[in-house]
């Protein structure tokens, strides 16, 4: 099965390419932004050997889906889909922090509050709580946005004023849309029996410095979602919680030995574990949108991908 590992299109007008962990970006004429979804697969800030079948069709279908159903409240760099796999749209300058935010005290917010911190990005956290417990109020922990390679660090809203990553007054505009983001995600979520427990955004601004919505929303790289039937329950009982995140790759890397750190080994990940995690992401895919996965011819892939986008270019 053919996957997409990289791309070297050359596309008319094209002056430029950024190749981040999954998306490759291409700047047509200092105007519009090719992002093509590849199959890569990261984890840890970490790029995995093996590509997963699918994978960048499913986010970008995702977040798609997700930036149409959230256009009514904030505004988004999406401009056209020509194929499965690719998104092009306005370019923007982006900001340097994701917006992270968090509804419940999972992943790294657990993974932090087991070592005895109580506060996350200059955020308190209360005494007293269960790994994967609701907050009161969801908390917002900016990361920086880190350099290919390297690893996002967590910072809190008083650096990111203080050293001028981002102004005060695009800061609270912000702080608003993920918060109105997150709103609207855990709605949609729960239309589909889902909890959006914690995810990421990131913004750009245009050149008329407007600031809109980029890269992906509510997919399983840049979200995190648990099953909501049983989850109180499970929550009683101190299970683990059903879920639908890329998760459950970090729990496999981390069972394996592997979290990112110098002179870890990644494990070798054998075609059954390539083809479960595809299925895995389909499942979520499924899940999050309500409708069928439908798989895009892989044959002939980065011709199809290079047609389809010359033929929205030319028009």
């Amino acid at each position: 099965m053919n996957t997409i590992n990289e791309t070297n299109f050359k596309f008319p007008n094209q002056k430029s390419v950024y190749k981040g962990k999954v998306r490759e970006v291409y700047n047509i004429n200092d105007k519009l932004l090719v992002m093509v979804a590849t199959d890569r697969l990261s984890a840890f800030d970490v790029i995995l050997p093996r590509q997963i079948p699918f994978k960048g069709q499913i986010l970008n279908q995702i977040a798609t889906k997700m930036m149409n159903d959230t256009a009514d409240i904030v505004p988004n760099w999406l401009l056209a889909n020509p194929d499965e796999n690719v998104a092009i749209g306005h370019l923007c300058e982006p900001f340097k922090v994701e917006m992270v935010i968090r509804g419940y005290m999972s992943g790294h917010a657990a993974r932090e509050y087991k070592l005895g911190k109580r506060v996350l990005c200059g955020v308190a956290m209360a005494e007293g709580l269960k790994e994967n417990d609701k907050f009161p109020e969801a908390l917002i922990t900016p990361s920086t946005k880190a350099d290919n390679g390297d690893h996002d660090e967590d910072i809190t809203r008083e650096d990111i004023l203080s050293k001028g990553v981002v102004s005060e007054e695009d800061y609270i505009v912000l702080e608003k849309y993920t918060r109105a983001l997150f709103q609207r995600g855990t709605e949609i979520a729960a239309k589909r029996g889902l909890i959006l427990v914690d995810t990421k955004y990131e913004f750009g601004k245009t050149k008329e410095g407007k600031i809109v919505l980029i890269d992906e929303i509510h997919t399983p790289d840049s979200s995190r979602y648990f099953y909501a039937e049983g989850y109180q329950e499970r929550q009683n009982n101190g299970e683990s919680q059903k879920q639908l995140s890329k998760e459950f790759v970090r729990q496999w890397l981390i069972e394996n030995g592997f979290q990112g750190l110098d002179n870890q080994q990644i494990p070798e990940m054998s075609d059954e574990k390539t083809i479960e995690i595809s299925n895995r992401y389909i499942e979520l895919y499924e899940q999050i949108t309500g409708e069928a996965f439908v798989k895009a011819s892989t044959e002939n892939v980065m011709d199809r991908i290079e047609k389809n986008v010359n033929s929205f270019l030319s028009n």
